[in-house]
């Protein structure tokens, strides 16, 4: 195999590591906002996500920023136990009537690991600011499967029995396996057709 391939492959299986991994933090404790530190605070929000039930967060602008005009738009992300995470989606949010309270909502899929959110703040002139700038803050499930074990309120043995989930089972064998299959198969079809001879 030549240098090329080798290093092909070396990146398709660092690809395939749990995509899942928490980013910073502790596996199960929420990543959350320094309210010193950003225009807004948090109302409320569900903690932690369960499967299948609305999760809902509720931030509100600080006096400032709301006199001075500031329009925040929230972003989230869901993430599954099989290591893969679905696209950003910025989420329509609910105004107060004095449009300095923002609520969203959304109901978590089966199996999911935890719901990334993060906020945009759009100040006057449409200068605006990313709040964590390149991360998220994170709401953990109520089972999540993090460094080789499963853990939360409805994790129980090798894998998750979440009320009202349907099966009470989880993939639990080896929860990477789709994401490392369907990167292998690229890789051969890649390595297939370099192969072919040229007309």
């Amino acid at each position: 195999m030549t240098a090329k391939w080798l290093t092909l492959a070396v990146f398709v299986l660092m690809a395939c590591a749990p995509l899942a991994s928490a980013a910073s933090g502790e596996a199960g404790t929420d990543v959350n906002p320094d309210e010193a530190e950003v225009p807004f605070s948090i109302v409320e929000r569900t903690t932690p996500s369960q499967d299948g039930e609305a999760w809902e967060l509720t931030v509100t602008l600080d006096d400032d920023a709301h006199a001075n005009g500031t329009v925040l738009t929230v972003t989230t992300q869901i993430c599954l136990n099989n290591g893969v995470c679905d696209p950003p989606v910025n989420q329509e949010a609910t105004l107060s009537e004095d449009g300095q309270t923002y609520t969203v909502a959304l109901t978590p899929p089966s199996d999911h690991t935890y719901v990334n959110w993060r906020v945009k703040a759009t100040y006057d002139e449409d200068n605006s600011e990313n709040f964590p700038q390149g991360d998220w803050y994170k709401t953990w499930s109520t089972c999540y499967y993090e460094d080789g074990a499963y853990g939360g309120v409805h994790a129980e043995g090798d894998g998750c029995n979440v009320p009202g989930s349907g099966s009470g089972e989880s993939e639990s064998a080896l929860p990477h396996l789709g994401a490392i299959s369907a990167s292998l198969a690229l890789f051969a079809a890649a390595a297939g057709r370099q192969r072919r001879p040229q007309a």
